[in-house]
């Protein structure tokens, strides 16, 4: 019996496993050439290359600047809206939010006063144009800023102290109180607007050149000017009642 040939035993090599962490990492193919930025990267570099464009100032009436306005009473400064705008008309947006006139034109402000008096009774045109004359009559006497002269008229006319009532045991005691800033400008409002009406009775003088005339005294601090003497009046009684 001849010699049988034993299998030649095969060995076979184990394959190289992956990794874990090789296993996780997603399949990635090589990419040629150059990679392309996003495209909002590629509109912001534009945005940020070019010159940024000047913002054109906005003209009350068309003709004055009100970013030049100073308001030289720091109090009073938060409740004169003197943001530039070119047509003072809100059509009463602000009317019901507490405290919404704080964000309306003062200008436009003076106008709605101006429709209290007899003459311009809810003509809002009427007075609309009675203050865009006398804004016209003050640059034209003094060259000034209208605007300017109505805030340096607001302030000397806004009385610092009034008089209120206090009851003791039936009795009705005069204390003088401070007056709020915002009532502060209520009231100038209110004598400028009454000034004008006082000066305008009996005379023929146009209603929009009276009120330049008040602004213009009251600017001064001139006693003339009824509203300044109003003020004055209103401060002489409260320093009496402390």
């Amino acid at each position: 019996m001849a010699d049988e040939k034993k299998p030649e035993q095969v060995t076979k090599t184990p394959e190289p496993t992956a990794s874990p962490e090789a296993a996780a990492a997603p399949l990635t193919q090589p990419q040629t050439g150059e990679q392309k930025p996003p495209a909002n990267k590629v509109v912001e570099a534009k945005e940020a290359a070019e010159p940024a464009k000047p913002i054109a100032h906005v003209l009350l009436f068309g003709k004055y600047d009100a970013s030049v306005v100073t308001i030289s009473d720091p109090g009073m400064a938060r409740y004169i809206n003197i943001t530039p705008i070119s047509v003072p008309h809100t059509g009463g947006r602000h009317t019901a939010k507490a405290f919404g006139k704080t964000k309306m034109s003062i200008v436009e402000r003076l106008i709605n006063n101006m429709m209290r008096t007899e003459d311009f009774t809810g003509k809002k045109m009427g007075s609309y144009m009675a203050v865009e004359n006398a804004f016209a009559t003050i640059h034209a006497k003094t060259g000034q800023n209208p605007l300017q002269v109505l805030v340096d008229a607001l302030i000397n006319t806004a009385p610092r102290e009034e008089v209120t009532r206090l009851r003791y045991g039936g009795i009705s005691v005069p204390k003088a109180v401070d007056v709020a800033p915002a009532r502060r400008v209520d009231l100038a409002l209110r004598y400028l607007c009454r000034a004008t009406l006082e000066s305008s009775h009996g005379s023929k003088t146009p209603i929009g050149e009276c009120l330049a005339n008040q602004l213009l005294l009251a600017a001064k601090n001139d006693m003339n000017s009824s509203a300044v003497a109003k003020k004055e009046e209103i401060e002489r009684v409260s320093s009496s009642a402390r």
